[in-house]
C-alpha cells in the first residue's frame, strides 16, 4: 500500500498526545487592538486545548506519522 501524505497545514497546528488525542491551539490570539482583551482572557488562550471528538478523526487522517 502507498504511502499517505502529510497535510502540511496540519502537521504545523496539530499534534498528538500519548493517549492519542489530538492537541490544538486557542483561537483570537492573533492581535488585540486597543486592548480589548483582558489579561486574564490573554493567557488563558496561551494554553493548549483538545480537539473535539467529532473532528479528531478527519485531523488524525491529515496527520498519519505524528
Amino acid at each position: 500500500m502507498p504511502k499517505i501524505k502529510t497535510h502540511s497545514g496540519a502537521k504545523k497546528r496539530f499534534s498528538l498526545t500519548k493517549s492519542g488525542k489530538v492537541k490544538r491551539a486557542h483561537a483570537f490570539t492573533g492581535h488585540d487592538i486597543k486592548g480589548r482583551k483582558s489579561a486574564n482572557k490573554k493567557r488563558s488562550l496561551r494554553k493548549s486545548a483538545i480537539a473535539d471528538a467529532t473532528n479528531s478523526a478527519q485531523i488524525k487522517r491529515l496527520i498519519p506519522y505524528k
